[in-house]
């Protein structure tokens, strides 16, 4: 269904008009403005049930982030596609300032503190079905065994976890300032119940947050010992997730991206990781 026939739908017989969003490489996005107010229109792209995306899931997640005051209020799901109100502000770039990463700390355990999310996310799983749905389309990711048998390692280290409500997609263009509502997290689409410390290794990753016990103190009010060597273990496997996400794209997605490009980098990022002496000590 075009943008257009959906806006049709939710706000039938009232002129609005709708222009294209830039930067999606999963989505189309598009911007909607009627009677003065302007909204987003996400229409999920080809064969995104490939990549673990349940859009009835990402509805509920994304009512709850809107419920708790951390993501945009929810105006519609039609036919699969997302109708939210848009949030005019601007990028988050200064995630390392103190007073931003406690804002987005405080965001996140209002999230993990939350209701439960239908869908479940769970990185080990997640990386052998992207690794699997890839071969099935035959695409090999030649550095699959090595970082699968890392991951394993972790997974054995770790054991069971408690599972919580968690974004798991924490890019820096998933954040937007808002100058009257402040920061903003979009983009609900792989939220579930998971590992707490998966979403707090894939913030620090994804923004450049080199200091584990900076995001530490900001989420928990201090930084203790069990908690770092938890996080270095996640930060590779946001890295493998990642790297094994861009596998699978390039096998299903019709968009004009370097999909290989994007799996070796976070290949490449998640094999300097194994090798930091943190990571190794965390590991055992």
């Amino acid at each position: 269904m075009r943008a257009e026939e959906i806006a049709a739908r939710v706000w039938p017989g009232r002129p609005a008009g709708v222009e294209p969003l830039g930067g999606g490489i999963t989505n189309h996005n598009f911007k909607v403005s009627l009677d003065g107010e302007a909204y987003v229109i996400r229409i999920g792209g080809e064969r995104t049930e490939l990549l673990g995306i349940d859009r009835q899931a990402e509805e509920a997640a994304a009512r709850a982030a809107a419920a708790a005051g951390v993501g945009p209020e929810v105006v519609a799901f039609v036919d699969g596609s997302l109708v939210t109100r848009f949030v005019e502000g601007t990028p988050v770039d200064d995630m390392r300032e103190a007073a931003t990463l406690r804002e987005v700390a405080s965001l996140l355990r209002r999230v993990h503190e939350g209701p439960a999310f239908p869908a479940r996310f769970d990185a080990f799983r997640v990386v052998e079905a992207y690794h699997a749905t890839a071969e099935e389309h035959g695409v090999t990711a030649f550095r699959y065994a090595a970082a699968k048998e890392t991951a394993d390692g972790i997974e054995r280290r770790l054991g069971p976890q408690p599972v919580r409500p968690c974004h798991n997609d924490l890019l820096t263009a998933n954040f937007i300032r808002s100058p009257d509502q402040g920061i903003r997290i979009v983009d609900w689409e792989y939220a579930g119940m998971g590992d707490r410390f998966f979403d707090l290794a894939n913030l620090a990753v994804n923004n450049e947050l080199d200091d584990n016990g900076e995001l530490l103190e900001a989420y928990f009010g201090e930084a203790r010992a069990e908690h770092g060597g938890h996080l270095a273990l996640m930060r590779f496997m946001s890295d493998f997730r990642e790297a094994m996400w861009g596998v699978v794209q390039q096998a299903v997605s019709a968009f004009d991206f370097d999909f290989t490009g994007y799996a070796d980098q976070h290949f490449e990022r998640l094999a300097r990781t194994a090798a930091d002496p943190a990571f190794r000590r965390a590991l055992g």
